[in-house]
This record gives C-alpha cells, structure tokens and sequence, in this order.
C-alpha cells in the first residue's frame, strides 16, 4: 500500500496519500462531488487566478505584518509554481460542487500549503509550520477569493476569445475583398431582393464580428471591481487594516490588469450581475455566429439542387449511404456550440437569480457555464476561419445567372419605370417565364 498521513477536520480524521499536495477537504469534496468527471484543472485561466489571488494575498499580509518572512517566501513560490501549470494535476475537485466555491479555494488553499512546505523542507501535511488555513487563506474567504478568480480568469479568456474573433474576422475580410466585383442577388425574407455584391455579403460578416469583438471589450473594466478584502460577507471581518488597498494593489501588478475595490463590498460580495452581463454577450456571439453559419449552409446549399452560390472546402465524407456527399460539417459545428452557449446563458440566468440574501452559492456553475462557452466559441472562431472561410470559392456564373434572371432586378429599374409599370414587369416577367430586361424592352419602357 501507498504511504498515508493523517489529517483531520470539524468531521473528523481521514487518511491521504503521503505524497499527494491535496489535503482533507480536497478529498471530501472529490467524495462529494462525483459529478461531472471534469475537474477545476480542465480550467487552466481560472487555477492561474486562484495562484495570483493568492499571491497577492500573501504579499499583502507580509506587508502589514500578518504573515512572518518565512512563509510568506514559500507561499509565494508555491503560488508561482501553480500558476505556472506545474501543480495542475493536484487540483482534483469537479468543476460542479456545492459550497459556492468552498471546495475549489479549499484545494488551491491545501495544495499551495503542502508545495510551499516542501520547498521549506517540510513534511507535506505539517501543517504547524504552514498552514492551508491560517497562512495560505489569511485575510480571505472564499466569498471574495472565488469571484475575484474568475474574474481574473474570465479576463484572461475574454482576451483570448477577442484574438479568435479578429482571426475569423480577418478571413472574412479577405473573402470580401476577394469577391467585391461578383454580382449576386441579395434576398429577404428567402425571397429575390435586390442585386449586391458577394463581397458586400462577407464584409458584413466580417462588420458583425468586429462589433462583437468591441462588446467584449467592454466587459473588461465592468470586470475589474472586484470584492478581495470583503471576506465573508463583504464587511470586511478579519481583514487587517491595510489589507484591502494593499491585496488590489498587488493583484494588479501580478496580472498587469488594473483591478480596484468596490464601493460597497457587501453589495459586490452577493451580486452576480456582472457575470449575467458576461454570459449575455457570449450568447450574443453565438446567436451572430450561429445565424452566420445559417447563411453559410444556405449559400453553399446543393451542388445542385440549391442555391450553389459558394462552394464550401470539403472536409470528409458526407454519409454512409449517399456516396459523394459532402457535408457542411464546420458551420455545423458552429450551429452547435451556438446552442449549447444559449444553454449556458440560461443557466448563468438561473444561477444568479438564486442568490439570496448576502451571498450567491451557485457561482461554480456560473463559472464552468462561462469557461465552457468561452473556451468553446474561441476553438470554434479558429475552426471555422481556417477549415471553411479561407477556402470558400464563389460560383460566379450562377452568381450571374441568378440575377440576370431574377425578378427582384426591376428594384433597380423602378425610379425610372415608376411603380406600377414596374410591378407589370415583374408580373409579365412570372407569368411568361422571361428576364425583367426582355419584359422591358418588349413593353417599350426603356431602350
């Protein structure tokens, strides 16, 4: 058998494996929470947060003299070493857990304790020296721990989301520019509208994700109040004087974001606003996406037997039974991850509305909605910019074709025909199966 140490709690005592950086409440949670089967390492933005937050916190205690030079040294390079990703196998607890976050701060608290004490030269678990509780979390609760986290780490993944997007945007771009002379039918409602350019179709892809992108944007300062110092329930119990300038200070300088104190920390330690406000946006995203890809399946819809207008890349095989098919497999899949962000959106809805009184114990679920979506929409921007948008082709003739065939061409001609002489046209050009440009001429309206 594997070496064990003892460790105990309010529950009791229960055995760890000697080597492991987790400790007792870490193994309860694990015991708890058989969940989802993904647990907080999958999130990698928020255990480098949880790493900073941390950091900050013990710089912050070293600096008004709550916390000796020895521990703090170690903390500190614990703190460094996990947000580094080198301890991310020990953060084992699932991403769904209840305790609004207990559980995640527990076991950043425990593995941060068991490393630094190792580097010190101690016994992990000798907890005398260093304590998960009493070092590691002094001055903290996970009430202002978990939400400044995540919101360090929904910064740092916004960031990230924000890059894909201008990705996907810049291949946009390219195919507008690429196709700015090919002629084609604009439609409403699926009906013939009125004639534009393929290129004028994919610049205002391209405009839709760029405006996107700013709305993303904006959430970044809404983002940076944060509670840290407010402890339990924002009243800031606990917290040495000093403290809450000197923590904010310290995480900005360690994530070069400029974070600052809410003004009312009880107000900021229960509400979730600002987290509904995130995963609005994200739905945003994944609504434009989604309905872009709709344009994309309907453009390319045939070979034959649809619009045929462009010709998405090939990808795979398109079915088992049907040979020579090929699928829309990549907008597809973006239709997917549009849908299961809307889903999200819903449950951060929930989530939040179920706060009550001075906390909201449902932000773990807040949290895995967010990352998924985010993390979720990056990867699909990427696929979708390289597998289908850069190796879009336009079939010009049919591009051509379709307007000079379509009714919705005597829009253009209507100032000079009037109304009524153009809905004759149209209506001639219907019945009797001829172009608006052979009606016209026939009628002698025009030369």
């Amino acid at each position: 058998m594997s070496a064990m140490r003892l460790e105990h709690d309010l529950l009791g005592e229960l055995e760890i494996p000697a080597e492991a950086y987790w400790g007792i409440h870490t193994a309860r949670a694990v015991s708890n929470f058989p969940i989802s089967g993904v647990p907080i390492a999958h999130y990698r933005s928020l255990i480098r947060a949880l790493a900073l937050v941390k950091e900050a916190a013990a710089d912050a205690n070293f600096k008004v003299g709550e916390l000796d030079g020895e521990q703090h040294k170690f903390i500190v390079a614990a703190c460094r070493e996990v947000a580094e990703g080198n301890l991310d196998s020990s953060f084992v607890v699932d991403a769904i857990q209840g305790g609004a976050g207990t559980s995640t701060n527990m076991n950043a608290n425990e593995v941060i304790a068991n490393r630094a004490l190792e580097l010190a030269g101690y016994k992990k678990g000798d907890y005398e020296k260093i304590h998960p509780l009493n070092h590691v979390n002094m001055s903290q609760s996970t009430n202002d721990v978990y939400p400044t986290a995540l919101k360090v780490a929904l910064i740092i993944e916004i960031r990230e989301l924000i890059k894909a997007m201008d990705y996907l945007r810049n291949e946009f771009a390219k195919k507008a520019t690429e196709f700015r002379g090919v002629i084609k039918m604009g439609r409403t409602q699926l009906q013939d509208a009125v004639p534009m350019t393929l290129g004028q179709e994919f610049a205002a892809f391209a405009r839709m994700t760029m405006e996107d992108e700013q709305r993303l944007r904006e959430l970044i300062p809404l983002l940076c109040e944060v509670n840290l110092g407010g402890t339990a329930i924002g009243t800031q119990l606990n917290a040495p004087i000093g403290y809450v300038t000197a923590v904010t200070e310290r995480l900005s300088e360690l994530t070069k974001i400029e974070f600052e104190s809410a003004a009312d920390m009880v107000e900021a330690t229960q509400d979730a606003g600002v987290f509904v406000l995130v995963s609005g946006v994200l739905k945003r995203v994944a609504v434009k996406l989604s309905k872009t890809s709709n344009d994309l399946r309907l453009l390319s819809s045939g070979p034959r037997a649809g619009f045929g207008e462009i010709n998405l890349p090939p990808m795979q095989a398109g079915s088992s039974i049907m040979p020579g098919k090929v699928n829309p497999v990549i907008p597809e899949m973006v239709n997917q991850v549009a849908f299961a962000v809307i889903g999200y959106d819903l449950t951060v809805t929930m989530a939040a509305e179920a706060g009550q009184l001075q906390l909201n114990a449902f932000e773990p679920i807040m949290c895995r909605a967010l990352m998924m979506g985010i993390t979720q929409l990056r990867a699909a921007c990427y696929t979708l910019a390289d597998r289908c948008i850069s190796g879009i082709t336009a079939n010009e003739e049919q591009l051509r074709l379709s307007v000079e065939n379509s009714i919705g061409l005597v829009t253009a001609l209507s100032p000079m025909l009037g109304y009524e002489n153009a809905t004759l046209v149209a209506q001639r050009a219907q019945l009797e199966g001829k172009t608006v440009r052979e009606v016209v001429i026939a009628l002698s309206l025009m030369s």
